[in-house]
């Protein structure tokens, strides 16, 4: 059963792999918990498994999310609340790349069995470059936080 994000604001996975170009091992948001078209915010869940295929390097006594793959789950998650809230559409040939990152903070290691929500909020867009404000919690605890600059360009 489709779900209608209007009415419920969430997106299940299949929803997103037709409006992300990411795929596994790299497609990084799991679910959409809701979106906010008026405050152009957005919240959506990464379930963190010991199958990822990251921790088998980092570290395999003490597996731990690497920080920039955090900074990736919020870039995409920025791309949905902007495929959401700005009615653009990634088709074939667009795609949405980040252009920078500023403030990246990371202040607790994401392991397995986490549930890492990631929260992103619209800033501005001025000239293409959308900036974001974000932030990726687990439970109450800020895992990682950063302001994100994207941008869509065609790639053929």
């Amino acid at each position: 059963m489709a779900i209608n994000v209007e009415a419920t604001g969430m997106l299940d996975i299949h929803q997103i792999l037709k409006k992300l170009p990411h795929r596994y091992p790299f497609l990084l948001v799991d679910r959409v918990l809701d979106v906010d078209p008026q405050a152009k915010t957005l919240r959506a869940l990464k379930n963190v498994t010991v199958n990822e295929p990251f921790f088998v390097g980092h570290f395999p006594q003490r597996p731990v999310m690497p920080g920039v793959l955090m900074l990736e789950a919020l870039a995409q998650a920025s791309a949905l609340l902007s495929i959401e809230t700005e009615g653009i559409s990634l088709d074939d040939d667009t795609v949405f790349y980040f252009v920078g990152i500023d403030g990246a903070r990371f202040k607790r290691p994401v392991e397995p069995g986490d549930q890492l929500v990631l929260h992103a909020a619209l800033d501005r867009v001025r000239a293409g470059i959308y900036k974001f404000n974000c932030k990726a919690t687990v439970g109450t605890d800020i895992a990682c936080e950063a302001s994100l600059m994207c941008t869509m360009r065609k790639v053929k």
